[in-house]
């Protein structure tokens, strides 16, 4: 059976469900015969896939390619994908940019941001799209950061920030929102002041109602950086390379 959205939100405070990226047609046909419910075509793509130092330089074009690319298995999961960085500066820019995932096979957008960007939320749900947020550390904004990903929610102005932003997208629609990096106290506080938003934590301890990981770090297949909340459980990377050195040492005693 399809994985809807009206489905995630049947897991809220029943079970926690599991998300995972997928940026081709192989890895999503792997994870959704792996029965993972959610899908998200991230704009991590930069970096894992693309050789870009972080997520800015990736385009609404990278994003549509990859996402075709994904939604060509066919998966029974949910799939989405992220508004890439500045492609949702303006509500009829998020917009038209949503309507272009949508149009490529997405069946939900994500975007980072709170309540600066609620123009844009209310415009793209208002369009008829499903929307996810994305709260705490934002990838799109960590250059501006000074290149450092850094918890989030460590003060009382941070957490008061984050909480009235999970409440401002839960009442302007969002069915979910990712948080990264946030201290595991104020993530549990988000669940339980936004009972209509369904929160998906990545580095934000284990009181969320899903979790949340860059498929390359879980199964090692990015092995020159893992985040450090992430423990692999393969080493993917280190077989290909094994792979290759066997193959080509066959070939030498071949000679």
């Amino acid at each position: 059976m399809k994985i809807t959205v009206e489905t995630l939100r049947g897991f809220k405070g029943v079970r926690p469900f599991g998300a995972l990226t997928a940026y081709d047609y192989p890895g999503a046909r792997l994870l959704d015969e792996a029965g993972v419910p959610v899908i998200l075509v991230g704009d991590s793509l930069g970096m894992v896939v693309l050789g870009h130092p972080d997520t800015t330089s990736v385009t609404m074009d990278d994003m549509v390619h990859h996402l075709r690319a994904v939604c060509r298995a066919r998966p029974r999961a949910l799939v989405g994908a992220d508004l890439p960085y500045k492609a949702y500066e303006t509500p009829a820019q998020a917009v038209r940019n949503a309507r272009r995932l949508v149009e490529s096979g997405a069946e939900y957008v994500k975007a980072e941001g709170g309540r600066e960007i609620l123009p844009q939320i209310r415009a793209i749900l208002a369009g008829g799209i499903p929307f996810m947020g994305h709260l705490g550390m934002l990838p799109q904004h960590v250059v501006e950061e000074g290149g450092k990903y850094r918890m989030k929610g460590r003060d009382e102005v941070g957490r008061q920030r984050l909480l009235e932003d999970a409440i401002a997208l839960e009442e302007a629609g969002a069915f979910a929102a990712v948080l990264e990096l946030v201290t595991p106290p104020v993530a549990a506080e988000i669940r339980g002041a936004c009972p209509r938003l369904l929160t998906v934590g990545i580095g934000s301890g284990p009181d969320c109602d899903g979790q949340i990981l860059v498929t390359h770090d879980l199964v090692g297949a990015f092995p020159w950086f893992t985040p450090r909340f992430v423990t692999p459980l393969a080493r993917t990377g280190e077989s290909i390379r094994s792979s290759a050195q066997q193959w080509l040492a066959s070939l030498a005693t071949r000679a």
